[in-house]
């Protein structure tokens, strides 16, 4: 594309020549065999991103000892067992073009000593806030091991194919971003106390790899450029430490911000942060060296890279999540077809959630992530008439597939307009971004010939006039209202109602019952402190029967969506249940004991919602197949519904 002249031009990191300035950041997959070796799932994963044309991979996590775990199936570089896996992955991306390096790590003190059975390690004993442990102490024997691991793993990918190697240093995570950071390195002895000290380990791995896999083997290294906390490395100093990394062999530098866990949210940033948040961090690195700089952190826009790399911010962009939406990005970005590309709207509900309950890796957007061969679109030996009966998520993606595979479909919206819920879903602080999901599941149904009759109700007259083969019901649900006393009074909204702007705008004293993810949305939507004076003071207390709100958010957003609940001063009553609507407030129970809200100008009903399915039951006896899927079959997330979309879609 014309206007994406400089992302498309090669350039060097070391020997390594890349096609293109796009970077595939790595991202934690799980994909890998519980012995650390290389699988055909993460092969067939990283081949689609090749094949997308990125022009580098880092490949996630892969550590360089076997004692320690840092998640359940880690890669492995320990020993010459994982060389044959990794030349497989090799020639896999290397046939469509990318470059391959492993990201290497020790554990550190972020070793769960449940999984591994050893104690976690660390440059000191501070007690690890991840896991919830005191590392011990590394000794200087002991550093000396370490140290050859990283060298020997780094010849281990030399031989398997390998283009170099990313070092993780950032965060004061994992082994050597600890070893760097004040906040985590407490040594007085060669190791830590000075800036220079608290380098040694970096820059001997750093000569390491370099005596064993060769001067020429490119090292790329993941720093944060700031710390942002308290006791932390600050940007000064990461400009004073960068050129003396440079020196001792460093080839490029990915750079980041934050450290782990206290700003989980900046690391992996959730919908409504800005965009390119590294972007000054990155620019700041590149003063002060003469290697690459490449940079992470919500680049997810083609355009947006090539502002980045124009005015000479950075060297390369890195793209994780963007990428696990669309493998073919960089494609698509090149020929010019911006409006084909799947959107990443940071949810992070398949890529991150998804994993903290130990299940695989998935995408809200692309349910293909994972399942790249099994979920092939591949052309139907017989074309159907297809009626979709929903415009929601699920609905529009089961049109998009059906229509894919060659068959006729019809999509019937019973309202005004295509969405379903996720036109509430973005109506909430920070959750704009849903709208592009929205745009790209539309604008996509129609390219591929779905027709779209919006106002328009399936019925069983319908189903019969079409001569339809196949009805995909994906009718969603509808607000769940709780059998309570006086739920029925004019000042009682559901959140639908709220955030479809139908009410209470004007409300002053709102509680909200309900403490999950659409509850406290919504009291973040309707509250204020009364310092802008225009807006005036709004107060919310958000009732819930749980122990914490918002657990069913992912972590990064819900500690962004609870710093603002505080900023606002929300009222939170956990572990209670409402047992009255009065006529200006509720009776609540908590501990046992009955209290009363008065004042409340409106009380918001936020506890789930109920599948809306009258369809299925009427046309069972038309001659057409009929699936339910997404929320009509049982209310959940977008995730359930498009993954349910997508996987009708190719059955039938």
């Amino acid at each position: 594309m014309k206007g994406l002249k400089k992302l498309f031009s090669p350039i060097k990191i070391g020997k390594m020549e890349l096609r293109n300035r796009i970077v595939m950041a790595p991202i934690a997959t799980d994909y890998a065999a519980s012995d650390g070796t290389v699988t055909e799932t993460l092969i067939d994963y990283l081949e689609a991103r090749a094949r997308g044309r990125v022009g580098l991979i880092i490949v996630e996590v892969t550590s360089v000892v076997g004692t320690a775990k840092y998640m359940p199936n880690q890669l492995g570089l320990w020993d010459d067992k994982f060389i044959p896996g990794f030349t497989e992955l090799a020639k896999a991306v290397h046939a469509h073009g990318a470059k391959l390096v492993p990201q290497i790590i020790h554990p550190g003190p972020e070793n769960w000593s449940f999984m591994s059975g050893v104690p976690s390690v660390g440059p000191s004993p501070v007690f690890d806030r991840v896991n919830k442990e005191v590392p011990q102490e590394l000794s200087l024997e002991e550093i000396e091991r370490i140290i050859e691991d990283f060298g020997v793993a780094a010849r281990r990918a030399r031989e398997a194919g390998l283009d170099g190697v990313e070092l993780h240093a950032a965060h004061a995570h994992l082994l050597v971003g600890c070893f760097m950071s004040p906040a985590r390195n407490k040594r007085f002895d060669a190791y830590g106390g000075s800036i220079e000290e608290r380098l040694k380990l970096p820059v001997e791995i750093i000569k390491r790899i370099k005596a064993k896999a060769g001067r020429d083997f490119p090292i790329i290294l993941r720093i944060s450029g700031d710390e942002m906390v308290p006791g932390g490395r600050t940007l000064q100093e990461t400009q004073y430490i960068a050129p003396i990394l440079a020196e001792a062999g460093v080839d490029a530098f990915h750079v980041s911000g934050g450290v782990y866990p206290e700003l989980n949210w900046w690391i992996i940033p959730p919908m409504g942060t800005p965009l390119g948040l590294n972007v000054p961090y990155a620019a700041a690195v590149k003063e002060v060296v003469k290697v690459p700089v490449i940079v992470v952190g919500r680049i997810k826009d083609p355009l947006l890279a090539e502002h980045i790399l124009e005015t000479g911010k950075a060297d390369l962009v890195a793209m994780a999540r963007p990428l696990l939406a669309d493998p073919e990005l960089p494609k698509k970005a090149e020929e010019g077809r911006l409006d084909d590309i799947a959107p990443c709207i940071a949810c992070g509900v398949g890529c991150i959630a998804v994993r903290m309950e130990l299940k695989p890796m998935t995408c809200v957007i692309n349910p293909a992530l994972g399942r790249e061969k099994e979920m092939a679109i591949t052309r139907a030996e017989r074309p159907k008439r297809v009626l979709v009966a929903g415009g929601g998520p699920g609905g529009l993606e089961a049109a998009r597939v059906a229509a894919l595979r060659g068959h006729q479909v019809t999509l019937c919206e019973k309202g005004p307009k295509l969405g379903g819920q996720l036109i509430l879903a973005a109506v909430p602080p920070f959750k704009q971004e849903i709208i592009l999901a929205l745009k790209y599941l539309a604008t996509q149904a129609a390219k591929v010939g779905v027709k779209i009759e919006l106002g328009t109700e399936v019925t069983p007259q319908l189903v019969e006039e079409l001569k339809t083969d196949v009805v995909i019901v994906a009718t969603g649900a509808a607000p769940f209202i709780p059998d309570l006393p006086g739920v029925e009074k004019e000042r009682v909204l559901t959140a639908w109602d709220i955030l479809a702007g139908n009410a209470a705008q004007g409300a002053r004293n709102v509680v909200v019952i309900g403490g999950g993810m659409v509850g406290c949305e919504v009291a973040d939507f309707l509250a204020d402190r009364g310092d802008n004076l225009m807006i005036g003071r709004k107060a919310a207390t958000v009732i819930t029967r749980q122990a914490d709100v918002a657990l069913d958010m992912v972590a990064e957003a819900r500690a962004l969506l609870l710093q603002r609940l505080r900023d606002k001063d929300v009222a939170f009553l956990t572990q209670a249940t409402t047992k009255e609507i009065l006529d200006d407030g509720v009776v609540v129970v908590k501990d046992g004991e009955e209290m009363t809200l008065s004042g409340i100008d409106c009380i918001v009903l936020a506890r789930g919602a109920k599948p809306v399915d009258e369809l299925s039951d009427r046309i069972k006896d038309k001659g057409a197949e009929v699936y339910v899927i997404g929320d009509a079959k049982e209310p959940r997330k977008a995730l359930e519904a498009i993954t349910e979309g997508a996987e009708v879609g190719r059955r039938i």
